[in-house]
C-alpha cells in the first residue's frame, strides 16, 4: 500500500478524520496557516506543495502559471484562459465555482438543510429577517470546494452587488462527516453574505462559507480581505455591476458556497448530489 492510499484509508475513517481536522485548535491553525503559505521560500514552498499533493489529488496542469512564489500563490492560482467560459444561455445561472455539490432543493419556508436531517435556518445563515423574506421558499444549492480545486469564484449571472455582510465566527471543517456531527455548521463559521439582485429586482445571493485552513475570503470589488482579523458582523455597502463569469474573488484554501435563488428557478439536469460540477457550467435555469 502507498503512503498515499494508506492516508486516505486512514481519513475515511470518519472519528479519525474528524479528530484530525476539528478536535484541533481551529482558529490558531488557521492563523498559522494563513502566515506559513505565504513564506516566499523555495525550500519551504516546494516542500509544502509536495506534501500538498500526497494529501490530495492536486492537479495543476491548467493553472496559468507552473512557477509559484509561494504555497498561497499555489492555492489561489489562476486558470490559462478561456478554460471556464460561462453558459451563454442568459436564463441560466451558472455555477460560480468548481467544488462538488452537497445538499440542494427547494426552501421549506425558511429552513434548509447541511445534509439530510440536518435543518438549519435561513435567519441563522443570513442574519438579516429582511434578507430571509427575499429567498422564504425559494432555491438553495451547496457547493464544497476542497483543498486541490480552483479557489476562485465568479459571477453566477449578470447581477449588481448592492451589499455584502461579513460575519464573523468558528472555523469548522466543511466535509461531509463533519456536516453530519455538528449542528448548523454554516451558521457558526464565518461567512460573507454577498448579496445581488437580478436585472428583474429579484434577489440571488452568495455566501462564501469559510473553513479550517481558509486564512481570509478575497473579494476584489471591495479591494479587501475578509478573516479573523476583520471583526464583524461587518456590512459593506456597494452599488457593483457584475456579468456572468467575471472573477469576484477567491478563498485561501477550501471552502464552500452557498447560492439562495428564487423560488420559480429550476435546477439543470447535470446537478446530482456529490457530482462535480466547474465554475461556468449550468447550476439553475431561470423562465424565459
Amino acid at each position: 500500500m502507498t503512503v498515499r492510499s494508506l492516508i486516505s484509508a486512514l481519513t475515511q475513517q470518519e472519528d479519525i478524520n474528524f479528530l484530525l481536522t476539528n478536535r484541533v485548535p481551529r482558529a490558531a491553525l488557521t492563523r498559522f496557516m494563513g502566515w506559513f503559505s505565504k513564506i516566499e521560500q523555495p525550500v519551504i514552498r516546494d516542500l509544502s506543495i509536495a506534501c500538498w499533493r500526497l494529501f490530495s489529488d492536486l492537479d495543476l496542469s491548467e493553472a496559468r502559471k507552473t512557477n509559484f512564489k509561494s504555497l498561497h500563490d499555489c492555492f489561489t492560482r489562476e486558470l490559462k484562459p478561456g478554460l471556464r467560459p460561462p453558459d451563454p444561455d442568459p436564463n441560466v445561472v451558472v455555477s460560480p465555482c468548481d467544488a462538488i455539490i452537497g445538499a440542494f432543493g427547494a426552501i421549506a419556508d425558511t429552513e434548509l438543510f447541511q445534509v439530510k436531517g440536518a435543518p438549519y435556518s435561513l435567519l441563522d445563515l443570513l442574519g438579516d429577517p429582511a434578507l430571509v423574506e427575499a429567498h422564504r421558499n425559494g432555491r438553495f444549492i451547496t457547493l464544497r470546494l476542497t483543498s486541490s480545486m480552483y479557489h476562485r469564484f465568479h459571477a453566477p449571472c449578470d447581477c449588481r452587488i448592492e451589499q455584502v455582510d461579513f460575519i464573523s465566527g468558528d472555523t469548522w471543517n466543511v466535509n461531509p462527516i463533519a456536516l453530519k456531527r455538528i449542528e448548523k455548521l454554516f451558521c457558526k463559521n464565518e461567512r460573507a453574505v454577498i448579496r445581488t439582485h437580478l436585472a428583474t429586482g429579484e434577489a440571488l445571493t452568495l455566501v462564501p462559507v469559510a473553513a479550517i485552513l481558509v486564512a481570509s475570503i478575497r473579494l476584489h470589488f471591495l479591494d479587501r480581505l475578509l478573516n479573523a482579523d476583520t471583526t464583524g458582523p461587518v456590512v459593506f455597502p456597494c452599488d457593483v455591476g457584475v456579468q456572468k463569469g467575471d472573477e469576484l474573488g477567491w478563498f485561501e484554501h477550501g471552502s464552500t458556497i452557498i447560492v439562495l435563488a428564487p423560488e420559480h428557478f429550476e435546477f439543470c439536469d447535470n446537478v446530482v448530489a456529490s457530482a462535480k460540477i466547474r465554475a461556468g457550467e449550468p447550476l439553475l435555469r431561470k423562465p424565459s
